[in-house]
């Protein structure tokens, strides 16, 4: 009757191990340490990093308790604060010595103390919320100018398809400065454009040169001005959002501060390099043509200077004697073709011919006219694309045009699988309608203070304590059961927090002790049916098997009411809400699951083997008296 198969057991047993291995990480701590991160898509992370790293520590005479290569970062971890600080100012030395171009990223970071074999099986701390350890602040400032020169660039392109469209032929377009300059050779064409550009493009407004030159003059309405820089806060802020996502961050604050700067919190976070490395990124591309005129071939080779209407960038490219990573120079021309604001995917690859990693893009159906008209007219010609990162660009390709391109092409050249992978996902993420600086960098320490973290740790397992004293006091061994049930609920939501890599804060940890109430309730309504049960006169073995099925009605009832609430808080909450939602769903699936299987399984283990019962500790029995007694009889009676 009060007997467990074994398929039962062994659920128990490997839950509760899951509970144990998933558990230990968040008991080891974290350690201070200094991270290493590309701060370009051409820099490259790799063991002569990791040399020179080492190299600067042991000139400065600073001790790393560790020091390896981790993915593509060098991670060196310290005893202190103080060292982990010291360090920093050393490395940044060592690696960066033009602050205002980093090749790489030096910020300061907490990794887990957990052994290599609980990271070998996935196991990972939680995080901690900004009121229990902190996290990082960024303020970031938004170059308006830039803003504004891109959506004009945009705008003159479309200018220029429109007019053709129209059969409008022989008429420059350009920007200069925040204006765009359309010139015609006679009063007829001018006139033709400013028809077009007026019906289709309501934002601009439109002047005449004052020194009768054939030219319109087009520049931003007030109220369009406005909007242009509305959206350019508003399509950063999504950007950051859709880029911290990636990033996995629980939790973030993401917010408008001011007429130009957003504020970026990311609460909990231990990835604060690659954080701030993905955050400050602009990852903005622009396809152009290169100049191949005899005086852009010659500005490559360094044998005179660059033609007007060019620019000169430089490439990324493999030596083909030496294999060693080179740079050199590309001319291409200021005309735009194409800018990220047409992609629409991004997705990292291998090239079919040569098993190099690629980023195949796709663009929207304006994109890919643009593209199969461009290439079309420039067959055999060379088309560059050029990345832009904090406001410098860098040619990652310049591949000849074979043939007519459409929706789909790729970026290919001396990339690495992580550089792959980190291009395509800043250009997924989309792309900033202006470029963004950090200007302000903390960790934060906790809102609260360490004491209010004490507190509400104390809160918890004092909370655990008591119960489990009065549990054992009013009903003996069954206390005892509902005691370890009660822990291996804590152990089971701790560890399923740990799995999902949730953010633990203050409502978080009220959540945490509202379950164990919620649990130990469940419980108290088993043990008092048992009771029940006794008192009318049933058998032991009968009393536990009645108590056990009698309650699990009530038990569900109650906690599917609470999960509904913790549903709903979770669906319209926000913030610390959606932190105490978490925690409370989670606690009430766990509670159900420890407070009736596992509890029932340590009853049967202990009484369920003994065929001959004859009484069990649960308390005190409350008998009733002979009058008492004779009415429940009467009414067993007309029960039956």
């Amino acid at each position: 009757m009060n007997r467990y198969p074994l398929w039962k057991y062994a659920i128990i047993v490997i839950s509760l191990l899951v509970g144990v291995i998933y558990t230990l990480p968040n008991f080891f701590g974290e350690a201070p340490a200094v991270q290493v991160s590309a701060g370009k898509v051409t820099t490259r992370v790799d063991s002569d990093t990791l040399a020179r790293v080492e190299k600067a520590l042991q000139e400065a005479g600073v001790q790393a308790d560790s020091l390896a290569l981790e993915g593509a970062s060098v991670r060196a971890r310290f005893g202190s604060t103080d060292t982990q600080i010291k360090a920093k100012d050393v490395i940044e030395r060592a690696l960066t010595p033009n602050p205002a171009d980093p090749a790489y990223i030096v910020a300061l970071n907490l990794v887990p103390r957990s052994p290599a074999w609980l990271e070998a099986l996935g196991a990972k701390p939680m995080y901690l919320g900004l009121d229990l350890r902190g996290g990082v602040h960024f303020m970031l400032q938004v170059d308006m100018r830039t803003a504004i020169t891109k959506r004009l660039d945009a705008l003159a392109s479309d200018i220029r398809l429109l007019l053709r469209q129209q059969g409008v032929r022989s008429v420059p377009v350009s920007r200069e400065g925040h204006a765009i300059e359309i010139r015609a050779r006679d009063a007829q064409a001018l006139e033709a454009a400013r028809r077009v550009i007026t019906s289709h493009l309501t934002e601009l407004q439109l002047e005449e040169a004052a020194n009768g030159e054939q030219k319109l003059v087009a520049t931003f309405k007030p109220e369009a001005l406005r909007s242009v820089q509305d959206q350019a806060i508003k399509q950063n802020i999504t950007t950051l959002h859709n880029r911290v996502n990636e990033l996995g961050v629980a939790e973030p604050v993401i917010q408008q501060q001011g007429a130009d700067r957003v504020v970026v919190q990311l609460p909990g976070v231990q990835d604060t390099a690659k954080a701030k490395d993905i955050l400050g990124r602009t990852a903005t591309l622009e396809m152009r043509l290169v100049d191949e005129s005899a005086e852009g071939h010659a500005a490559e080779r360094g044998a005179g200077p660059v033609p007007f209407g060019s620019e000169r960038f430089m490439m990324a490219d493999t030596d083909p004697q030496t294999g060693e990573r080179i740079e050199r120079p590309v001319i291409v021309k200021r005309e735009v073709i194409l800018t990220g604001d047409s992609l629409t995917d991004a997705q990292p690859g291998f090239d079919s011919q040569t098993q190099q990693p690629k980023v195949d893009l796709t663009v929207d159906a304006k994109g890919g006219q643009i593209m199969r008209e461009v290439s079309r007219q420039n067959l055999r010609k060379r088309m560059a694309i050029i990345l832009f990162e904090k406001g410098k660009g860098e040619a990652l390709t310049a591949p000849v045009i074979q043939g007519e391109l459409g929706n789909r092409f790729q970026i290919s050249g001396s990339m690495s699988v992580n550089e792959a992978s980190d291009l395509a996902l800043l250009l997924r993420a989309g792309s900033l309608a202006a470029p963004m600086e950090i200007i302000e960098e903390r960790t934060i320490g906790p809102s609260l203070g360490a004491e209010n973290i004490a507190k509400g740790f104390n809160s918890v397992m004092w909370g655990f304590v008591v119960i489990v004293l009065f549990m054992c006091a009013y009903y003996l061994v069954f206390g005892l059961f509902s005691s370890l049930a009660l822990g291996f609920n804590l152990l089971l939501l701790v560890a399923v927090l740990s799995m999902l890599q949730a953010t633990l804060t203050l409502p978080g940890m009220a959540a945490m002790a509202l379950a164990l109430g919620m649990a130990i309730d469940a419980n108290v309504l088993i043990n008092e049916r048992i009771r029940e049960e006794l008192r009318n006169g049933s058998a032991p073995q009968s009393a536990i098997f009645a108590g056990y099925d009698r309650a699990w009605a009530t038990i569900l009832d109650s906690n599917i009411t609470s999960l509904i609430a913790g549903l709903a808080l979770l669906a319209f909450g926000s913030g610390p809400v959606r932190g105490f939602a978490v925690v409370h769903c989670i606690g009430i699936l766990t509670s159900m699951f420890s407070a009736v299987f596992f509890s029932r399984g340590l009853v049967n283990l202990w009484y369920g083997r003994k065929k001959k019962l004859k009484s069990v500790s649960i308390g005190t029995v409350w008998k009733p008296g002979p009058a008492r007694a004779a009415a429940l009889t009467t009414e067993a009676d007309g029960a039956r």
